[in-house]
């Protein structure tokens, strides 16, 4: 077996989730090899730890939505609700060979899909303790530009990354960001105030999400004003986005405008939180550094930071609820236009560098551990 595998089987299984003897672990694995399955049954057991395996095709998963209809949905809930209920962890591990295979998949399906599921996926973010991970694939190297192998190679090396490393960094951003009310961003065609008064932050440092590298608040949910341009491509629900701008009017989108203008829209109108923002956070994972058009790396891009339509986390909770969470990235870094973010007036990171002494344990050359 691949040592990669091995190792981040056990870090999944160790780090991530901290399996413990007797506990319970779903491994849903979505088009990845067999292998990658078997390293996480050993590792999940070698800890004491009861697995179980939900294999998935995402072939398979469009036909289910595209032709499903609300009592298939409904079905599906109701089965996979009990057993979610039954594990202390959840580690998905999602590989795909189109990353546009939803793209012909009508909105209003994937809008009923994805409210009848909720409860499920509900449980899984509250309940247990979760880590959800990207499967490299050629697809993945096309998206990236890079070669099958140099992807795989810089894949297990990000996903591997020393994360206790940040934590310093993580409790200093923590701690300011719990003592500020006003935020200013400003960069090309950005404009944008809002406050984060009262509302936790949340570092992510390989617990959640591999790779990791943010920490993650939302803003008081009326108090967003301003306009945002977005300078990273993202694919939602199937259909790629570029040039996203939005205008915020006491914290709601009332003009969107993109590539695709009206598919956008259509998105934001899934209900009335769409147009509501449910999280804000800054990204400063080292070896990311270009958006690749897959959420689980672009938010985590070192000098970013993303800003949220749709539900927010009950850890950063600011009462927006939607059945929509899309993760809409901005790099800040000088060769992306530059930018500033400042913290109740106080300049906190300029072209994607943090300035305060505490925050520069977050920047690229401390994390790789470089002099």
């Amino acid at each position: 077996m691949d040592s990669r595998y091995i190792k981040l089987a056990e870090v999944l299984t160790g780090f991530s989730t901290s399996l413990k003897k007797g506990e319970n672990v779903l491994i849903d694995a979505i088009d990845i090899p067999d292998e990658m399955v078997v390293a996480l049954l050993r590792a999940a057991r070698k800890l004491g730890a009861t697995p179980m395996v939900n294999i998935q095709h995402t072939r398979i998963n469009r036909e289910l939505i595209r032709e499903g209809c609300e009592k298939q949905f409904q079905l599906s809930t109701d089965m996979e609700l009990p057993r979610m209920k039954k594990m202390h962890a959840y580690i998905a591990i999602r590989g795909a060979g189109n990353i546009f295979e939803n793209s012909d998949v009508p909105t209003d399906q994937m809008r009923a899909y994805a409210k009848i599921s909720r409860p499920v996926i509900n449980h899984r973010v509250k309940k247990t303790k979760w880590c959800v991970l990207r499967w490299p694939t050629s697809a993945m190297a096309q998206q990236a530009r890079m070669s099958t192998e140099a992807f795989e190679d810089f894949y297990f090396r990000v996903c591997t990354l020393d994360y206790a490393r940040m934590i310093p960094g993580m409790k200093a951003l923590k701690a300011a960001m719990e003592k500020t009310d006003q935020v200013h961003i400003k960069g090309n065609g950005t404009d944008l105030r809002f406050s984060i008064k009262g509302i936790q932050a949340n570092p992510c440092g390989g617990e959640k999400n591999i790779p990791d590298g943010e920490v993650y608040t939302a803003p008081v949910r009326d108090s967003v004003e301003g306009v945002i341009q977005y300078n990273c491509p993202t694919i939602y629900q199937g259909t790629n986005f570029t040039d996203i701008r939005l205008v915020f009017k006491k914290g709601k989108v009332v003009e969107a405008t993109a590539n695709n203008t009206k598919r956008l829209n259509e998105i934001l109108d899934s209900d009335p939180g769409a147009r509501y923002i449910g999280e804000f956070a800054f990204g400063f994972n080292p070896y990311i550094l270009e958006p690749m058009q897959d959420i689980l790396f672009d938010e985590k891009i070192a000098g970013s930071f993303h800003f949220t339509p749709g539900q927010c986390y009950d850890e950063a909770y600011n009462g927006n609820k939607s059945s929509v969470h899309w993760d809409m990235v901005c790099i800040q870094r000088p060769e992306y236009g530059g930018g500033e973010i400042y913290f109740d007036g106080k300049l906190i990171r300029k072209n994607g560098m943090f300035i305060p002494d505490a925050l520069q344990k977050l920047n690229p050359k401390y994390l790789l551990g470089k002099k």
